[in-house]
């Protein structure tokens, strides 16, 4: 989870919520709780490496509704990486002099991307070493940053006379979500988990709690020193300029240094995801069968979502990913938490957190939709062709080629 979210899209939020950003996130971090308690549920009962995919053919059967969200969720990942390898791209930029040439963001941004596609063809084992050494190292900054920004910062740069209205606050969880969404990547971790029944649930509860308290201390940090509209002019690499006062040039390069692991980090994890899902929707039939090929200790997919991902970075900003990342998101959670409902019995689950979850995941998809259509038209249709895109693919794949996904647990 923490990668672009609180490097990179820290900016962007408070270009909607200013220095009340840190409210925005104690929502998003409520919803991902409540989403996480719905997941872990499924994920304990059903254990698949495809995580929501298994869950969407648990409760709504193999019809033509259950692919199409498949599908979805497959964009829906992509989409998230091409924001992370944006976002590395940008804080690797301000370690180059002056003046270079803005093409160094693409350059960096595809870079990245290939260079853990070929971490990930080396197997799972791999992806885990590299996991538990950036999140040690991203934390201790963060933390660092968060203490020392806190025991500085100054009373009167959070007072609520200078937060935005409150609708603001609840529009920015169009990015603030975002921070979050990597959690459902630990479902897809089931199969390579031992005892999932117990880890999973107990991982993402406990995962999502300390993500958000870092997210709301770091918040304070930097709004707490910076005033909001220098945080905005900054929004690439806010967390780095936030630094500055506190620690100097050292704090930012450290920071900065910091933001380009936690991303590198979240492109491994999520890749490895990716891989899992598209590799059970080729296996079930939901994606061509080339997804599910081998390649090196991995498939295929993980190579053809890589070409995607680079893709997607050239053709949209920061905001517009995260916009379309986050609604695409909340729609598949919602969906798969009314399915839920259906399984609650089997899974074990709270009726009323699960109906929680899915209320309160179509409540903030539908405020993400509102702010993106005044922001930015081409994003609702960009949403459109996905739901589009995902829907003939299905047809092609079921109708014509009767191929279908499968449950793969009893």
């Amino acid at each position: 989870m923490v990668g672009a979210g609180i490097f990179a899209l820290l900016g962007e939020a408070s270009a909607i919520s200013g220095s009340a950003v840190y409210i925005s996130f104690v929502i998003g971090g409520v919803i991902a709780l409540f989403s996480g308690y719905s997941l872990g549920k499924l994920g304990a009962r059903y254990p698949s490496a495809g995580g929501i995919v298994e869950y969407l053919a648990q409760a709504y059967g193999t019809g033509f509704f259950t692919g199409s969200m498949s599908i979805m969720l497959y964009f829906a990942a992509v989409v998230s990486l091409s924001l992370i390898a944006k976002a590395f791209g940008n804080y690797a930029f301000t370690f180059l002099p002056a003046g270079s040439s803005l093409l160094w963001h693409h350059v960096f941004s595809i870079g990245i991307v290939v260079f853990f596609v070929g971490i990930n063809l080396q197997g799972a084992k791999d992806v885990a070493i590299w996991e538990r050494l950036t999140v040690a190292i991203k934390f201790t900054v963060l933390s660092a940053l968060a203490v020392a920004g806190i025991l500085y910062l100054k009373p009167s740069l959070l007072s609520p006379s200078l937060y935005p209205p409150a609708k603001d606050i609840f529009f920015s969880l169009a990015i603030t979500f975002f921070a979050y969404e990597g959690f459902r990547v630990i479902t897809n971790t089931a199969e390579d988990m031992p005892d999932p029944a117990k880890t999973l649930p107990r991982a993402m509860m406990t995962s999502i709690l300390l993500v958000m308290m870092l997210y709301v201390a770091v918040s304070f940090a930097v709004f707490g020193n910076l005033p909001a509209d220098k945080v905005i002019d900054s929004k690439d690499f806010a967390l780095a300029e936030a630094a500055l006062p506190i620690f100097g040039h050292i704090g930012f390069t450290v920071v900065a240094i910091a933001a380009l692991i936690s991303t590198a980090s979240s492109i491994n994890a999520n890749l490895y995801a990716v891989t899992n899902v598209t590799y059970q929707l080729a296996k079930d039939g939901e994606l061509p069968e080339v997804f599910g090929e081998p390649i090196g200790h991995s498939r295929e997919g993980l190579v053809i979502s890589g070409v995607f991902i680079v893709v997607l970075s050239l053709l949209f900003d920061l905001s517009e990913i995260a916009a379309i990342g986050s609604i695409s998101i909340l729609f598949v959670h919602a969906v798969t938490h009314i399915g839920h409902l259906k399984l609650a019995k089997e899974t074990g689950g709270s009726r009323v957190l699960v109906f929680l979850a899915a209320a309160l995941s179509l409540l903030a998809m539908i405020l993400a939709l509102v702010y993106a259509s005044h922001q930015s038209g081409h994003i609702v249709q960009v949403l459109i062709g996905f739901v589009v895109a995902a829907s003939a693919t299905e047809l092609v794949l079921q109708k014509i080629r009767k191929r279908r996904v499968l449950p793969r647990i009893a």
